[in-house]
Formats: C-alpha cells, sequence, structure tokens
C-alpha cells in the first residue's frame, strides 16, 4: 500500500509481515480493509499471457494477498507451483497457494506441503476439495487426509517438525510464521449438505486445528454474511472472516457457479441480467449490484474483500473503484466504511456480536442497484 502500511513478500526476509498480519490489521479496526483476489493457473501454454496480463493488472492495485488456486488430486500441482513462484519472486504481493486433499494420501500430501515451503510459500488456504464428479460413492482413501480441518492440522505438523529438526527453519518461522486460511459457506454447503449451524461448527473445529483467518464462499445477500459471522462470534469463532465476492456481471457465469458450488443466484438477479440487451449493459447492472453488496458487508465490519475473478481483471477493478478500494487506496467521494462510521457495529471484530443484521431494502436484497 503506498501509505507504508502494506507488506512485501521477499523470501528469506525477516521484516515481511504475513498474511493473517494483515488480516489481523484491519480485523482490528487499525487499518483499511483488506483486498485480494483469486486466481487460477492456466491450464495451457497458450492462456498464459492472456493469465499474466491479467495477474498484472491485479497486481498493479497492490492486494494485500493473491491466492492461487490448485485442482483436486494434484491436476494443477506443477502450474500453481510455478505460479506462486513467480508471485514471490517478481511481485510484491502475497500469495496464498491453495492446497487439497481429495483423493491424495497423507505422504502426497506432506510433500506437496514440503515442495511450496521450500519454494518460500508461508500462506495456505486449506481445503479438502471436491471428489470426483464420476465416482458418487467415492470416499477418502484409509491412508488419506479427510477434511481440511485435518489438512489444517497436518499443515501445523509439518512446519513444527520442520522447526524442530532445523534450527534456520525454525528462525525463519519465527520471523515469518505460517498463516492457514479456511473456507466457509454462510448459508450452508448445499454440495455437503450442511446447515449454516453446522458450518459454524465447522469453522471453529478449523479454528481449534491451527487456522489464522476464514474466507466466505460467495453469497448474494449482505445478511447472508452479517448473519453467520453473528452466529460464529457467538459460538465461539474468533479469527477474522473475510467476504469473499463475486461480480454478478455474467449470468452464465452464475449459473455455472452454481453448478460447481451449489449456491445460487438469486433468481431476480439473473431475470435482470438475461433481460439486459448486451454484455456491458450487463456488467454495468453487475457491478451496481455487487457494489452495493460490498459496500453493506463494509459497513457491517467486514475485515477485507476477496474477489473471485475467474481470471478476468475489468470485473474485479470495478469493483473495487466502486467501494473506494481500487488501486490500493481506500480513496474519497464519501465512502460509508466502518473506518469511516466508528459507530457502525463491526460484525468481524469479536465475539460479543450476536444478532445484529443489515436492513433489506437494497440491491443486495431485492436486485435494484443504487
Amino acid at each position: 500500500m503506498p501509505d507504508g502500511g502494506r507488506a512485501r513478500t521477499h523470501p528469506g526476509r525477516s521484516d515481511v509481515v504475513s498474511v493473517a498480519d494483515a488480516v489481523g490489521q484491519a480485523h482490528g479496526g487499525a487499518a483499511r480493509p483488506t483486498v485480494s483476489f483469486e486466481l487460477m493457473p492456466p491450464r495451457r501454454p497458450d492462456a498464459a499471457p492472456k493469465f499474466w496480463e491479467t495477474a498484472r493488472r491485479l497486481v498493479a492495485t497492490h492486494p494485500d494477498f493473491v491466492s492461487v488456486t490448485y485442482g483436486a488430486a494434484g491436476t494443477d500441482r506443477a502450474t500453481a507451483r510455478q505460479v506462486v513462484g513467480r508471485l514471490l519472486q517478481g511481485t510484491p504481493v502475497l500469495p496464498i497457494a491453495h492446497l487439497t486433499c481429495v483423493g491424495a494420501s497423507r505422504e502426497d500430501v506432506e510433500e506437496v506441503i514440503s515442495d511450496f515451503l521450500d519454494e518460500g510459500v508461508r500462506s495456505f488456504l486449506a481445503l479438502r476439495g471436491d471428489p470426483p464428479r464420476d465416482q458418487p460413492d467415492w470416499q477418502p482413501a484409509p491412508d488419506g487426509v479427510r477434511s481440511s480441518t485435518e489438512l489444517v492440522a497436518l499443515l501445523r505438523e509439518v512446519e513444527a517438525s520442520r522447526c524442530a529438526s532445523d534450527p534456520a527453519a525454525a528462525l525463519r518461522g519465527a520471523a515469518r510464521p505460517l498463516t492457514i486460511a479456511v473456507a466457509t459457506f454462510c448459508d450452508g454447503n448445499p454440495a455437503a449438505g450442511t446447515t449454516r449451524a453446522q458450518e459454524v461448527r465447522r469453522l471453529w473445529q478449523k479454528q481449534q486445528a491451527g487456522a489464522s483467518f476464514a474466507i466466505t464462499q460467495l453469497f448474494y445477500d449482505a445478511s447472508s454474511y452479517t448473519d453467520f459471522v453473528a452466529e460464529a462470534r457467538a459460538a465461539g469463532v474468533t479469527i477474522p472472516i473475510l467476504a469473499g465476492l463475486l461480480p454478478t456481471t455474467e449470468p452464465a457465469r452464475l449459473r455455472r457457479v452454481e453448478e460447481l458450488t451449489g449456491v445460487r443466484a438469486p433468481q431476480h438477479l439473473l431475470d435482470a441480467l438475461d433481460a439486459l440487451p448486451d454484455p456491458e449493459a450487463q456488467h454495468a447492472y453487475g457491478i451496481a449490484y455487487t457494489v452495493d453488496l460490498a459496500q453493506r458487508v463494509l459497513d457491517a465490519g467486514t475485515p477485507g474483500l476477496h474477489v473471485y475473478t475467474f481470471n478476468k481483471h475489468r470485473a474485479a477493478l470495478d469493483l473495487l473503484e466502486g467501494v473506494h478500494l481500487g488501486g490500493g487506496s481506500a480513496g474519497t467521494g464519501g465512502s460509508t466504511s466502518a473506518a469511516a462510521a466508528p459507530l457502525v457495529p463491526d460484525l468481524a471484530s469479536g465475539p460479543w456480536v450476536t444478532g445484529t443484521s443489515l436492513p433489506t431494502t437494497s440491491a443486495a436484497t431485492h436486485g435494484t442497484p443504487v
């Protein structure tokens, strides 16, 4: 960040603030909300130039971190490592490496963890991953890591073992602590059949296993986030919970995301987008909708926004501009964020939050962008 409040990542340096520090500062109200993006490694060589142009444009906004996805069963392992390594070596951004465990043995997962640590990675997003779609009766291997909670614990174990066996690794670990993010579903996970209460319980278990902060799966109503955070705080979850948002500019993308995650876009939003005459009109409407949603969760005290980009920079950057977070600056223009309005309840800062929710009279609920 231009004002010096942001960390820069340089392998081997001891003065680098971790992702957890950056999120924690926003979580405590000491800094602007964090900004971060999700990128997916290019699957074909011919897609690499476009991918890196998108990455360049996003990195230019000085995000607090960028997460890099990792295919189930290691399908994107080599490419993901290359992307994370290049971000580490060639940019000031803090990269988070996605890590999945579905379909892999414990030994395989430990090897992947060690590979990333050897690369200089100090931040992970621990995910179970999706079981094979063509195997409805699929079960985890007996020697496998069965859940993201177990994966968090394994990450901590591998790091502890490396530090115990190598004083230099222990010193580096003390200077740059391992950060582990986890995912959570505000309204329950449709694919897993969980309820919100069960997701709260799972998040508490991930926290107990060593998670540093959480990122929500996408949602379309601000109260989904605020009510979830309120219930999580009441249940003893104290780690920061970032709001994960997808710019709602492409109806086909929203329907595809439903297929992948089970999270359904509101029908009124899909109908409104489908009725518009061209992609530009859909983009304008979708950005207005998502800006309103983002501003509401910012006003409610989310420590940051994590944008699911699908490797498209325009919508992500327009979203940030709309909430005055573009270019790594809170900007001007009358923002009503929690930082500018300290009397707004901070729903992401402590267990005292028990039930505050947002009004339901906006685009975030009724689909009429402001």
